[in-house]
């Protein structure tokens, strides 16, 4: 389930998938396979290649990209998704969701 992002942000981040651009949308997220976790950040492209490339340079398994819908993306949680959002430059996502105070929230860095 998800939750705390607005319309206009997802209306944005489907746009630039479609583009064909890697686009990153972070909100809240309770996933009982997860229950430690509560944030997500989909990073989607709708250039299946352009994200396998993207996986792989990051150190992800591309074979878990989810791709069965119009906006094919691949989840980050933890540590990962505070590392690539760091390397990305995304300041406001990591505060807006608190992600640098990420041992109150059940992992570690």
């Amino acid at each position: 389930m998800a939750f705390g992002i607005k319309r206009d942000e997802m209306k944005q981040w489907k746009a630039a998938v479609a583009r064909g651009e890697i686009a990153f949308l972070t909100h809240y997220w309770l996933d009982p396979k997860f229950p430690w976790m509560t944030t997500v950040t989909k990073v989607g492209c709708s250039d299946l290649d352009k994200l396998s490339r993207w996986c792989v340079e990051n150190g992800l398994p591309p074979q878990h990209i989810h791709a069965r819908d119009d906006y094919p993306h691949f989840d980050l949680i933890g540590g990962k998704q505070v590392e690539i959002l760091t390397k990305e430059k995304l300041y406001d996502q990591l505060e807006r969701f608190r992600l640098l105070e990420g041992e109150t929230k059940g992992w570690k860095r």
